[in-house]
């Protein structure tokens, strides 16, 4: 967050208060068109002002009287609805005007005739009213420059000016009155006004103003510090005049004021001086501004906690040391625990200090230790977008050093990183995750392969590797689901395999009792592991030949399947005969080997029955056992799936679970999984698996029914075995050309759109599912 824009908010706050408290002494009457007793309108007022600038005799009934009209129209300036008039009616060309001739011999006039009741001269009362009236009329900007160019800021100074300290002990009756209400006004009339702000400093007003500071009325130091912050906000020339004139080591004390509007006001001056201003940044830190800053941070007043945040959080871009200084003096614990509280901005500011300490890197562990990164974690999931980006830089931070990054499994950092990167408002905050996400990446697989980053990626993958044995099963589950997405290729094997670590990934999917979200983090968890062990696994003939096979390649050809020519048995398919010759049944699976040269009685048959299995599957069949190859239709799959399982003809079978699996839909993969459970097909099971992975939010969708949901966990119990044999045998690659996850029909993540119901392989019947096959078949099937 940029901690000018802060300033600003935070100046708009100050300037509310002083507008709030400018004549708490005067009781409040007002509102919504109540008129004071006796008042009179703008114009009489003015009238009365403007004939006592025209009188110089100055006598004391006089005076009373100029002060009772500047009273009243003071009250009627502060309702908004009449400031329009007021100016109308000329009140600027009177009021500044009547200020400026209350100096010089006039003042000494009147110096013994009479007092108020404060105990200030009756010139001093009428010269609080007037500029009372002034830093009312200057609250709308429109006015500002009007009144700054009326010479308001000539009488506005030399009252700053008159003001003596008289005592250090106690504030005297009177005393500062006239001088705290000059410096709200110059407040006023400065504020967001570049102009007025130079005017103010070539006018000299700047000394008087840094004088007050050692005012013992509190009043007073706050008025002086809210015109100097004011006038030091985006203003070089002006924060270097305050530093100038030696306003740092008083500004410095006053933080360790007992009132706390003068401590907020003191740091809200330091942090206008410093922001954009390196020298002056060194300056105030020369000057012992670190510890009162910090001590501010366990303040009753959560303005000054907010605006020592945003300073302490400017003094940690001064230099390396500082920002282990800062740390080590305490700062941390007090940020931490705002990060906690209810109020936004104090979150916000705790959040920007955080974030530029956690640039050290062992500011980086420190913060960790002492709680940080749970709340840090919870605000990047926030509504507003600066606690946000905030929140972002910090984690960036913290992600630097390789100690942090068993914390960061433990609270499941890098799930929330990813959960909430899309989620983010602000692009610069999804870049800024994104990053902490590349870095984690880089501590386990870093670019420079130098020893001592190749030492420290292997540190901190031993320390997700030992988070698997943790007795907590959340923490196992998020040290699974990190490993499988930060670990190197190369190791995947030895953690997820060899150890067996996949079964964390593989339990946490199959849990019923494991909420929506945990269950969609394992199954992309699940999906990236698979897809990547794919590449190390050992490449394998997409079509094995059944066993034996390679010894006895025997293919008469496509132009013999149906052929007489030299047929020596016949199959009576659908009451029509199809030729066939033994040698090539006999050469293509253990199946017609069992019945053509076992105990069967077709073995010396001439014809053989084949119930139950269509001639277009049978004629498919037939094509496959003559050639090695067939393109396997979609009318046919699933029946053709049926024929190759109850014959043996694994590569038949592989061809046909193939088919099926580049069909798979939402709606037909678990019954799709059911029918390879029932024929033997453990490849096709394994890719309903990948796609239940692949689309999971649709496939558990269809499913979140509460009576619905047994059956779907029990298919997902089922599934998972076929998937541990691939991987746990090395059976060959998990994902190839014709898996789910590589058809351009598989879903968002491949880029393509989702298969729909009804396209390609239709899904088995319940007929299918549960067929009586007649037919020969061998002992023990």
């Amino acid at each position: 967050m940029s901690s000018g824009s802060d300033s600003c908010s935070s100046f708009r706050s100050s300037l509310k208060r002083n507008i709030e408290e400018f004549f708490e002494e005067v009781a409040s009457k007002k509102r919504a068109g109540v008129m004071f007793q006796g008042q009179q309108s703008a114009a009489a007022l003015l009238e009365t002002l403007r004939n006592g600038l025209n009188n110089t005799s100055y006598n004391a009934p006089d005076k009373a009287a100029l002060r009772k009209a500047a009273h009243s129209l003071a009250e009627l300036c502060k309702q908004d609805e009449f400031i329009d008039e007021v100016v109308a009616e000329g009140a600027i060309e009177v009021v500044v005007p009547l200020l400026n001739a209350g100096g010089g011999a006039a003042r000494d006039q009147q110096l013994d005739e009479g007092l108020g009741s404060s105990g200030a001269s009756m010139q001093e009362e009428l010269d609080k009213e007037l500029c009372f009236i002034l830093g009312l009329l200057a609250v709308k900007p429109e006015y500002q420059t009007r009144i700054a160019q009326s010479g308001a800021l000539t009488g506005l100074v030399r009252l700053l000016k008159e003001h003596k300290l008289t005592t250090i002990t106690k504030p005297q009756p009177g005393s500062g009155g006239v001088a705290r209400r000059a410096a709200d006004a110059i407040t006023n009339l400065a504020h967001e006004n570049v102009e007025i702000k130079n005017m103010v400093r070539e006018q000299d007003g700047i000394p008087p103003l840094v004088g007050l500071l050692e005012a013992m009325d509190v009043k007073v130091q706050r008025a002086a510090c809210g015109a100097l912050r004011t006038l030091a906000f985006k203003n070089e020339q002006n924060k270097n005049v305050i530093v100038d004139q030696g306003a740092l080591p008083t500004l410095i004390q006053l933080l360790r004021s007992e009132d706390s509007g003068v401590h907020y006001e003191a740091v809200g001056v330091i942090g206008n001086l410093v922001h954009s201003s390196q020298h002056v940044k060194l300056r105030v830190l020369e000057e012992g501004a670190l510890q009162p800053v910090i001590n501010l941070l366990n303040s009753d007043c959560p303005d000054s906690q907010r605006e020592s945040a945003l300073l302490l959080g400017q003094f940690a871009t001064a230099d390396p040391d500082t920002k282990a200084k800062i740390v080590q003096r305490g700062a941390v614990p007090a940020l931490v625990r705002m990060l906690g509280m209810p109020d936004v901005s104090l979150k916000e500011m705790a959040a920007f200090a955080l974030g530029r300490l956690a640039q050290n890197v062992d500011n980086q562990a420190g913060i960790v230790q002492l709680g940080g990164l749970p709340p840090l974690l919870e605000l990047l999931e926030s509504k507003h977008y600066n606690l946000q980006h905030n929140a972002a830089f910090a984690l960036y931070g913290l992600a630097e050093n390789e100690d942090n990054i068993p914390d960061l499994i433990r609270e499941g950092a890098l799930q929330r990183l990813e959960d909430c990167k899309e989620k983010l408002q602000v692009q610069a905050s999804k870049d800024c995750v994104q990053k902490t996400i590349n870095r984690l990446e880089q501590k386990l697989r870093p670019d420079n392969t130098a020893a001592p980053n190749l030492a420290a990626a292997k540190r901190a993958l031993q320390s997700m590797v030992f988070l698997l044995r943790s007795n907590t099963k959340t923490v196992q589950q998020r040290a699974a689901m990190s490993l499988a997405r930060l670990a190197p290729d190369e190791q995947l094997k030895a953690i997820f395999i060899d150890k067996r670590g996949i079964d964390v990934l593989l339990d946490m999917l199959m849990d019923p009792n494991v909420s929506h979200r945990p269950h969609r983090e394992a199954a992309a968890a699940l999906l990236q592991l698979t897809k990547k062990l794919d590449a190390h696994l050992p490449v394998v003939d997409q079509l094995p030949q059944q066993p034996g096979r390679a010894e006895r390649s025997v293919y008469l050809g496509a132009e013999y399947v149906n052929n007489p020519t030299l047929a020596d048995i016949t199959f009576n398919v659908e009451g029509r005969k199809f030729y066939a010759h033994r040698i090539a049944l006999l050469a293509s699976s253990e199946a017609f080997r069992a019945m053509f040269s076992g105990g069967y009685r077709e073995k010396d048959a001439d014809s053989v029955d084949i119930p139950n299995i269509s001639w277009s599957v049978f004629e498919a069949m037939m094509h496959f056992v003559y050639t090695g190859q067939l393109d396997v239709t979609p009318d046919i799959a699933f029946e053709l799936l049926q024929a190759s399982d109850q014959y043996l003809l694994e590569g038949l079978k592989r061809l046909c679970e193939n088919a099926i699996a580049q069909s798979l839909t939402v709606d037909s993969v678990m019954s799709t999984f059911e029918y390879s459970e029932q024929f033997s097909a453990p490849q096709l099971g394994r890719r309903c698996l990948l796609f239940v992975l692949e689309m999971y939010d649709e496939v558990s969708k269809l499913y979140e029914n509460t009576k619905d949901r047994p059956f779907y966990f029990d298919c997902l119990r089922r599934m998972v075995p076929c998937l541990k044999d691939s991987l746990y045998c090395g059976s060959g690659p998990i994902w190839d050309n014709t898996a789910p996850g590589a058809a351009a029909a598989m879903g968002p993540s491949s880029g393509g759109a989702q298969p729909q119901a009804g396209s390609g392989v239709q899904a088995p019947t319940e007929q299918m599912r549960n067929p009586w096959v007649a037919g020969v078949r061998p002992s023990g099937r």
